[in-house]
Parts: structure tokens; C-alpha cells; sequence
């Protein structure tokens, strides 16, 4: 493609505004940027001079699909800071909501954002047209999931009863049982879901990432455990700012991510599938045995199959929970707030997502460091990109454009809460 440039105007089916640019010269590929020209939104610096309280509440904010993944990580990093443990069945009912958020947030991206991709229409209602039982399957999943978090959460988006040290009020005994019967259903459906996503039809395309995820020494990680990867990365969350690395790029508003003197890493379900599969329940991990997904799996357009099988698990581990259920005699644990600086780190759907804050001896934060699972991935779809195009630099624009869509919605990449159409503009000198 000597003399050509490859412009991606808007990306389709993602949360928000980003664009693709890749330049050729002398028939050889030499530059793929990633482009994400949102504005700011300042979440640091509208937190800095609140309480400690508000965290929770305003990052949730930051994203409508997992606001509880803000939270968590929110909560985990105040009582970090204050030397506060919580137990169960306060820390099991955190993992509950969990499984709710990535219940609704998996299915979503799996059925409407994604499969299309693979089946060749524009979108889900196309989809809908030909695979009507797929698509009403996933939203009656996804609705399980969101009133598993209203449950928990006291509404189903932006979640108002998470607290530093628990929640404002906690389930009755009784208040689970409808959900539980609801997520047995859940789980069955799951497992199909699962079947059927391992039989897209996969491009043949594998990178030698280096995954990172959360691990945790008893089970699949939600909310605590140490940072590691599959290329000796083993670290607590409080080292994480001294591991990796955040640099500003002059093509994109966002900051890429880095581990130092390393390079580029893969967060999300595929590095916590490759990483954790020995902490899936028994019944998730005979469910990825069957379809043929056992770790290492490097071809990142199977991530939709790691998302369906984190599904099973999901609703596996919500039923256990409940099954397991106590109602605890307080909410939430005391707290006493006093000059420090904590650190939190929790799964979110989409990977790892860390938070930082210092506050003072009354509790009053004076900086915040938020670090988001897509900004900590950009690299790694550049580099994705970049060895697609490479290889298919004399497909079609229209068929090069497809590609590019479906290769950056492996990572289901959370730039905002909007959604455009892809433009693929090819110039020829």
C-alpha cells in the first residue's frame, strides 16, 4: 500500500469517541496511532478537597456499565488508607454486587457489541434477525445481573448504598431468595451462551502478551490480591505506580500505560482467564474445557469466550454466595480517618482498575490517582493493530475497516458513554 494512509474517523460500538490513524511509506506500515480525542473529564481533581466519604460516590460516576468496579476500588483504597479490614459477610456481599456488574457488563459486550463483529452484521438488531433466541437470552441475562447489583446496590446504575467499611444497609435472608432462583436459570443460560460464542468462526491471529491481572490465593480474583503476570510481575497493589507507568502521547487525550522497562501489557478477561483458571469454580472450568479454551490462549479475539466463561462464574459464584449468606449485625464497619495515603485494586470487566488517594487527619482528600483498565490497554491495541494491518494491508478498505472494529472491540474499550459509527478513509498518492 506504497504512499497510502489509513484514517478510522469514529469506532463503532465502543464507549466513545476515538478514531485510528495508520500511515504507509514505501509500501512498509510505519506508524498506527490510537487515537482518543475526548476532552478531560477531571474526576482527580473534582475529588481532591471532599471527604472520603464521597469517593465512592463520584467515581461511580465515571461509567454507567461498571460503576461498582469505581466503587470497589474506591472503598479498597480508603480502607487501605486507614488500616481497615473488612470481613465477611460484609467482603462477600461486595463480591455478590461484583458478580452482578460482571454478569450485565460481560453479556452486553458479548451479544450486542461484539458477536456481530464475528457473524458479519452491523449490529445487534441485525443479529437479532437470524439468532432472535441469542439476543433475547443475553438481555434476560443482563437484566438478572443489573437487579442482582439494585439488590445489593439500591439501583442497578450508579449504585448509592456502598460505603468505606461496607454498605448503609444490608440484605435480609428472604431478599435473596428470588434472585438466587433467578440466577439458577442465569447460570444454565450462561453455559450456553458460552457454547455458543466458542463457535464464531476466529480470526487465526495470536501476540506474545504479558498479561496482568490480580491474583488471589483462594480464589478467581474480584476485589483483593497481589498484581502478577505471566512474565514475572508479582507485586502489592501499593507498588503498583512504581511498576507501571503512565506517559501522555501528543495524538491522544488519554495516557498510555506501561510496566517500566518493559512495555505494553494486556489487562482484562483474557490475562485473568490465563492467569486465575486454576481459581474458576470446577463448573466454569469444565465448561472451558468443553469448548476447547484452556489456557495459554493468545489470540486476543477469543477474549469474547473468556468473557462468557468469566459469565458462568459469575453466577456459579453468586449462588454460592447466597447459599452461604449471614446476615451480618452492622452494615459497615467504624472508621477513623487520619493522614495517609492508600491504595486499592479490583477487576473490573474490562481489567485491572486502580485507585490512589491521600487525604488528611480529617479524611479530606488532597490527591487522587484514577487508572482505568482501557488506558492501561491502548498499547496493546496499537500493537494489535499495527500487526493486522501489516498483514492485511491489501484487503478492501471496506473488509480492512471491519477488521480494525472487530480488533479493537476484543478489549470492549470504555472511552465514555457514547457510541459512532466507524469511517474508513483510504488516500492514495
Amino acid at each position: 500500500m506504497k504512499g497510502n494512509s489509513i484514517k478510522v474517523d469514529y469506532l463503532a460500538r465502543v464507549e466513545g469517541e476515538g478514531s485510528l490513524v495508520a500511515r504507509f511509506r514505501g509500501g512498509q506500515l510505519k506508524e498506527v496511532q490510537f487515537k482518543i480525542f475526548e476532552p478531560p473529564r477531571f474526576f482527580e481533581a473534582f475529588l481532591r478537597g471532599r471527604s472520603y466519604r464521597e469517593a465512592p460516590d463520584i467515581t461511580a460516576r465515571i461509567c454507567g456499565i461498571c460503576p461498582v468496579a469505581y466503587q470497589m476500588s474506591a472503598v479498597h483504597a480508603m480502607e487501605d488508607a486507614f488500616g481497615v479490614k473488612v470481613e465477611a459477610p460484609i467482603r462477600d456481599l461486595r463480591r455478590l454486587i461484583y458478580c452482578g456488574e460482571w454478569i450485565e457488563s460481560h453479556v452486553l459486550h458479548i451479544a450486542l457489541l461484539h458477536a456481530p463483529d464475528f457473524l458479519g452484521y452491523e449490529d445487534a438488531i441485525q443479529m437479532a434477525r437470524d439468532h432472535p433466541q441469542v439476543v433475547q437470552t443475553a438481555l434476560k441475562l443482563k437484566k438478572v445481573g443489573n437487579d442482582l447489583v439494585a439488590l445489593i446496590g439500591g439501583r442497578e446504575i450508579h449504585p448509592i448504598n456502598v460505603k468505606v467499611g461496607g454498605f448503609y444497609k444490608v440484605p435480609r435472608r428472604r431478599d435473596l431468595d428470588e434472585i438466587e432462583e433467578r440466577l439458577k436459570w442465569a447460570r444454565d443460560a450462561s453455559i450456553q451462551l458460552a457454547k455458543w460464542t466458542a463457535s464464531l468462526p476466529f480470526p487465526h491471529f495470536e501476540r506474545d502478551y504479558e498479561f496482568v491481572a490480580l491474583r488471589h490465593p483462594l480464589e478467581y480474583p474480584l476485589n483483593e490480591g497481589r498484581l502478577v503476570s505471566n512474565k514475572g510481575l508479582d507485586i502489592a497493589i501499593d507498588q503498583f505506580e512504581t511498576y507501571i507507568v503512565e506517559e501522555h502521547v501528543p495524538y491522544s487525550n488519554a495516557l498510555h500505560s506501561r510496566i517500566a522497562e518493559r512495555g505494553a501489557y494486556l489487562v482484562g478477561p483474557l490475562a485473568r482467564f490465563n492467569l486465575n483458571f486454576d481459581r474458576l469454580s470446577s463448573l466454569a472450568q469444565d465448561v472451558a474445557k468443553e469448548v476447547g479454551m484452556t489456557p495459554p490462549c493468545r489470540n486476543p479475539f477469543q477474549s469474547i469466550v473468556a468473557r462468557a466463561i468469566e459469565t458462568v462464574y459469575a453466577c456459579d459464584e453468586a449462588l454460592r454466595l447466597i447459599a452461604n449468606y449471614t446476615q451480618p449485625d452492622k452494615p459497615a464497619l467504624e472508621v477513623q480517618p487520619y493522614a495517609a495515603t492508600g491504595h486499592g485494586c479490583t477487576e473490573a470487566p474490562r481489567g485491572i482498575l486502580y485507585h490512589r488517594y491521600r487525604v488528611d487527619e480529617y479524611g479530606t482528600i488532597l490527591d487522587a490517582r484514577i487508572v482505568p483498565p482501557t488506558a492501561q490497554n491502548q498499547k496493546s491495541i496499537e500493537a494489535d493493530l499495527w500487526e493486522l494491518i501489516e498483514a492485511n494491508a491489501d484487503l478492501p478498505p471496506e473488509q480492512l475497516q471491519w477488521r480494525c472494529e472487530q480488533a479493537i472491540r476484543n478489549y470492549d474499550p470504555c472511552i465514555s458513554c457514547a457510541t459512532h459509527f466507524l469511517k474508513l478513509h483510504v488516500e492514495r498518492e
